[in-house]
């Protein structure tokens, strides 16, 4: 008996095969992405991705609830109608009305985790079309605008703008993933020039903040990175007097004085242009913690402040700082004073560098074995899972701050265990994640081998990560600084205000 299949049948049929052919399209363009050996290999499996799964419409459908697609499509016509009939000063006051990193909800994180490959065209159009208008008004010389005007608009915009900074976290070994991304950022020209580092991550900004960015490439290598080992003036009795095989301080010393040129933080800011910053951690119960860099400590030598946040209470004891005196020798910063880890106290400096740089975007790469514990996971997006999660985290924090209240006030006579509770509510308060997070794979991180001598393969390997955990981001990384990377490169151009106005004045 044959089978009769009616028209309405026929097109269900046809669109679940479609719905089939998609998903194994979407299952071998993922295939792909895991084999990339570049970026440039991994967007265009990302972009394949995207068409066989049908985000790549989505990107090209401007209407969403996430954003405010019409207010950002009229400001984009707006654009483009004084770019079309040369009106400059329309354009100028235009751009003056404001710009804004976030204007309309378009930096949401939400607009980026729907597709592999970027996000709505229109965002990416609009970015694109301020910048070209500011480069433009920048090289306009018969618009009658004077260049106390446009070095005034490229200052304010930049105020109100904001800056970016790349924050490496602590982690031990797991460290040398910051040097994967590093790398990405670096490959696509995309490294911000405010770079902060705690612990494991004060070395690799450091290594960042004292070379120019043609020198990375040599030495961002495993090879490179390697603690080389001296066993022989290491005793096995010395070694076994610890739970777990650790790197001993002296060889850390050296691998630090041979990655890290001498140099303190106002000339690395000269060798680099980078802004580095650098946290250590108190060791005495009254102290504060500090951000070292060029502006608050310019003289401190960049590798004591390394061998100081590198100090783990436990493994190694705390460091003094030294600094350079004005006759060119070195001289202890602040003496009397050790310090230690800094991310115990101050992991992800976000306040800090905001009151120092006007930063207000924040591009994380996170392996902090705490931090990723603490962290609530990503792929949770269950509204009541996510409220339970918040719960615990507050009441665990309000009994965290009455243990502390408690040991201040009635732990005098042991102040060690005092400083020990301080610490320990210091590493729980912290928040840990910023505008844009770099997350290690599920599992890579394990905390009792973050002080394990790790082999050459097994750092590859974390680097490796490192660089494919930033592939996935470098598109929300560009859109999202691409209008600050401008007005920084301008204002680099351009005069300062009050020397432009000077110019105004005696040009005919």
């Amino acid at each position: 008996m044959s089978r009769v299949i009616s028209k309405g049948s026929r097109i269900d049929l046809d669109k679940t095969a479609d719905s089939r052919r998609s998903r194994r399209a979407a299952t071998v363009d993922t295939h792909a992405l895991d084999a990339a050996g570049s970026y440039a290999e991994w967007a265009r499996a990302a972009m394949a991705h995207d068409e066989a799964s049908g985000m790549a419409r989505w990107r090209d459908t401007e209407q969403s609830r996430i954003y405010d697609y019409a207010a950002i499509r009229a400001r984009l016509e707006q654009l483009r109608r004084y770019r079309n009939a040369h009106d400059d000063h329309g354009l100028f006051y235009a751009l003056e009305e404001g710009i804004h990193g976030n204007m309309g909800g378009m930096g949401k994180p939400e607009l980026y985790a729907r597709s592999r490959f970027g996000t709505k065209r229109l965002i990416t159009d609009y970015i694109q079309a301020i910048c070209d208008s500011l480069e433009h008004l920048a090289a306009c010389e018969q618009s009658g605008i004077g260049i106390a005007e446009k070095a005034d608009l490229f200052e304010r915009a930049s105020t109100c703008f904001g800056r970016s900074a790349l924050l490496l976290s602590g982690g031990g070994v797991f460290g040398n993933f910051h040097a994967g991304v590093v790398k990405a950022l670096v490959d696509q020209q995309l490294l911000p020039s405010i770079i902060s580092g705690s612990s494991a991550g004060s070395l690799m900004a450091a290594i960042v903040g004292t070379h120019t960015s043609e020198q990375l490439d040599t030495i961002f290598t495993p090879a490179n990175l390697q603690i080389e080992t001296h066993r022989e003036q290491v005793s096995l009795a010395r070694r076994s007097r610890h739970l777990f095989p650790r790197f001993d301080r002296d060889e850390v010393v050296r691998h630090i004085d041979r990655l890290i040129p001498d140099l303190t933080f106002a000339e690395a800011l000269d060798v680099s242009g980078i802004r580095l910053n650098i946290s250590v951690s108190a060791s005495e119960l009254n102290q504060n913690s500090r951000l070292l860099n060029a502006i608050t400590s310019p003289n401190v030598y960049v590798r004591s402040a390394v061998m100081a946040s590198c100090s783990v209470p436990g493994v190694f004891p705390p460091s003094m700082l030294m600094a350079k005196n004005r006759q060119g020798q070195p001289q202890a910063y602040l003496p009397g004073r050790r310090w230690f880890d800094g991310s115990l106290s101050d992991d992800i400096p976000a306040q800090r560098l905001g009151r120092l740089y006007g930063v207000n975007h924040y591009i994380v790469s996170q392996v902090n074995p705490f931090a990723l514990i603490k962290s609530q996971p990503e792929h949770i997006r269950f509204a009541p899972a996510n409220e339970l999660l918040q719960f615990c985290h507050r009441s665990a924090l309000l009994a965290a701050r009455s243990w502390q209240n408690i040991a201040n006030r009635y732990g005098r006579r042991w102040p060690d265990a005092t400083f020990a509770v301080n610490s320990l509510v210091s590493v729980f308060a912290q928040e840990y994640r910023g505008d844009i997070n770099i997350l290690p794979p599920v599992g890579m991180v394990k905390p009792w081998r973050g002080m394990q001598r790790p082999s050459e393969q097994q750092l590859l390997a974390i680097i490796d990560a490192g660089e494919r955990a930033t592939w996935p981001r470098i598109e929300m990384i560009r859109n999202c600084t691409q209008i600050g990377r401008t007005l920084d490169a301008l204002l680099a151009r351009f005069p300062s205000k009050r020397a432009a106005a000077a110019r105004d004045e005696v040009s005919p």
